[in-house]
């Protein structure tokens, strides 16, 4: 896992620890064409309604917003077109027995460039909460973060 310092995070999915309990996280790399790069590097793209699926033995990003890079014209790339994950195979068959069988869900967590400069993705493998965990999980913020003023006070 890259070091907060040494990686630039491009998008970040926030909602994404609110909705899933994440139990597990994966780096894995993303196959991009060169406008969508140009776009990330901008500081543009969103992967707020956006997860992992298997397709054909492999895993792709669905539903991920990458905008058209102006300059690049005519040869510019589809906004939400699927994006190929790349990963060890291992690893592929790991998470897509646990999606399958165990009923876990992928979910990107943030894009990032490493520090070779390479497009990252950082996926979470979790399950969706209910809306009693939901609550649990905002009344404990709520009181560490009372718990932290009554401290300093």
């Amino acid at each position: 896992m890259a070091r907060a310092a040494e990686r630039r995070v491009v998008a970040q999915n926030r909602k994404a620890r609110y909705n899933y309990s994440i139990e597990d996280t994966i780096e894995a790399g993303i196959v991009l064409t060169g406008t969508e790069v140009k776009s990330l590097r901008a500081g543009r793209g969103s992967i707020n309604e956006c997860y992992a699926a298997e397709r054909d033995g492999d895993l792709y990003l669905v539903n991920s917003h990458i905008p058209v890079y102006p300059p690049a014209g005519r040869f510019n790339h589809e906004p939400r077109r699927a994006r190929k994950l790349l990963l060890h195979r291992r690893q592929l068959a790991k998470l897509v027995g646990a999606i399958t069988r165990e009923g876990y869900t992928l979910v990107p967590l943030s894009i990032y460039f490493n520090e070779r400069g390479r497009a990252k993705v950082e996926l979470g493998l979790g399950r969706g909460k209910k809306k009693h965990d939901k609550r649990a999980a905002i009344k404990e913020r709520d009181w560490q973060r009372q718990k932290r003023r009554l401290i300093r006070a």
